[in-house]
C-alpha cells in the first residue's frame, strides 16, 4: 500500500495515469468542526488488478504536498475521473482550487440509471457487483490523525479499488443499453460550478418556515446572511453559530437589545455575547427596516394548483409502469410534486425534459391530453390508444 507524500511522487503518479482510460478517485475528510471540508486522504487507482502498483493513497497532511499535479489530470479530457457519489468529493477540489473533473463518471448517477434504486451506497454496489464486501471497522475513522494504520489504509484504498470493477460494469450496461447520455444529463449538476458555492444572500432559502409572510422573511433573511458570512469567514460550521430553529426563534422575537438575546430559550450561549450577538442584532434591525419593495416573497406552486386528483393518480399508475419497465427509480424519473404540477396543467418540470421525456414524459403529456388510456391486466398495465 504505496502512501505518496511529495508533489514529485504525485507528478509521476499522474503522469502515469494518463495512459489509462480512466483512473477511480475518493477522499476522506472531516467536516464536524468546520464550515469547509479539511480534505485528510485522497485514493487513487487505475484500471488493473495490483494494488500495490495501480492504486494509492496520497496524504495532503504530510510535508508541503502540491495537488496541482491531480488538478492537471482532472483537466485531462482524455482521462474519465471516476467517483462514487461526488458531490462532496467535487466541493472540495472546486473550493480548493476551483477545477472539476472533466470527463465525470459517478457511479451512483450510473447505478440509479442502470436500475440498482435512489440513491444505492457503495457498498450494495460492491456486493452485488464484484460479490465481495467492504471492511467497515475503519469507517469511522479520523482521518485528520497520523500515523494511519494498515487496516485504516486497505479501508481507504477498497473504496478505489472495487471502484474500478463497478465502473466497468455500469459503463459497459449504459453502452448496451443506451443511455450513457442518460448519465451524461444527470452530471450536469456535479459539473457546474454554481452547484458548489453558497452566496450568504440566498442562505434563507435553506431555511424551512412555516411563516412566509414578507415581514417575517425578511428578518429571516438577514439573519441566515449574517450566520453563513460568519461561518465562511470564521470556517466553522452554519449550527455552531446558531441553528435553524433558534433562527426562526429570532426572527419572531425581534430582539433589539442583548438583554433580548438573554431571554432566548434556543440561541446558544456563545451567541449571546460578542460578534455574533452584535451581528444578531444588526439583521434583525436590517430585516425589520428593509423597505416592503425588497422583501422576499414566497409563492406556494400548489396555492396556484388547480389539480385534477384523477389525472394525477392515472399518471402516478403510469409512472409505476414506467419504472417497472425501464427499472430506473420512480423518484428519478418523477418526483410526486411533478405528477402534481403535470395534473395542475403546468409544463416547465423536469419530467417533460431531455431523457425523462423519452422515458415517461412522452406518454404522461399524450395521457393528459386524452389521448391514450390505461388497462390493468393482471399485475401489468397496458397503455391503449384512443381514436
Amino acid at each position: 500500500m504505496k502512501t505518496l507524500t511529495t508533489t514529485e511522487e504525485l507528478a509521476q503518479y499522474c503522469e502515469m495515469a494518463r495512459n489509462y482510460p480512466y483512473v477511480t478517485i475518493d477522499t476522506e475528510f472531516l467536516r464536524e468542526r468546520t464550515y469547509y471540508s479539511k480534505l485528510c486522504l485522497i485514493q487513487l487507482a487505475v484500471a488493473g488488478n495490483d494494488i500495490e502498483e495501480d492504486a494509492v493513497l496520497v496524504d495532503p497532511l504530510v510535508g508541503d504536498m502540491s495537488l496541482e499535479p491531480l488538478y492537471d489530470l482532472f483537466r485531462d479530457t482524455n482521462v474519465v475521473k471516476v467517483f462514487h457519489a461526488a458531490r462532496q468529493d467535487l466541493e472540495i477540489f472546486f473550493i480548493e482550487a476551483g477545477v472539476l473533473p472533466d470527463p465525470l463518471f459517478d457511479t451512483q448517477v450510473a447505478a440509479m440509471v442502470c436500475g440498482f434504486g435512489e440513491q444505492v451506497g457503495y457498498e450494495t454496489l460492491v456486493r452485488k457487483i464484484t460479490k465481495q464486501g467492504v471492511d467497515k471497522t475503519s469507517r469511522f475513522t479520523d482521518w485528520s490523525r497520523r500515523p494511519l494504520t494498515d487496516a485504516q489504509k486497505k479501508y481507504a484504498l477498497a473504496d478505489v479499488t472495487h471502484l474500478r470493477n463497478i465502473y466497468e460494469f455500469l459503463a459497459a450496461k449504459l453502452e448496451k443499453s443506451g443511455r450513457t447520455r442518460w448519465v451524461g444529463e444527470e452530471l450536469q449538476v456535479l459539473t457546474s460550478p454554481t452547484t458548489y458555492v453558497v452566496e450568504p444572500e440566498n442562505a434563507w432559502k435553506r431555511v424551512k418556515t412555516r411563516t412566509t409572510t414578507p415581514k417575517f422573511l425578511a428578518i429571516v433573511r438577514e439573519l441566515a446572511r449574517f450566520r453563513e458570512t460568519h461561518a465562511q469567514s470564521r470556517n466553522v460550521p452554519r449550527n455552531r453559530v446558531f441553528k435553524d430553529d433558534a433562527l426562526i426563534e429570532l426572527a419572531s422575537t425581534k430582539p433589539g437589545s442583548m438583554a433580548d438575546l438573554g431571554r432566548s430559550r434556543l440561541l446558544l450561549r456563545e451567541a449571546r455575547k460578542g460578534e455574533i450577538a452584535e451581528g444578531i442584532l444588526q439583521a434583525v434591525k436590517a430585516g425589520i427596516a428593509c423597505p416592503a419593495d425588497k422583501m422576499p416573497r414566497v409563492t406556494n406552486p400548489k396555492d396556484k394548483q388547480q389539480v385534477n386528483p384523477a389525472l394525477a393518480d392515472l399518471l402516478r399508475v403510469l409512472l409505476k409502469s414506467k419504472t417497472e419497465s425501464s427499472g430506473v427509480a420512480s423518484k428519478l424519473i418523477a418526483p410526486a410534486a411533478d405528477l402534481d404540477a403535470m395534473a395542475s396543467g403546468e409544463r416547465d418540470i423536469a419530467a417533460l425534459s431531455g431523457w425523462r421525456l423519452e422515458v415517461f414524459g412522452e406518454d404522461a403529456l399524450r395521457l393528459c391530453e386524452g389521448q391514450i388510456a390505461l388497462t390493468a391486466k393482471g399485475s401489468s398495465i397496458k397503455i391503449v390508444q384512443l381514436p
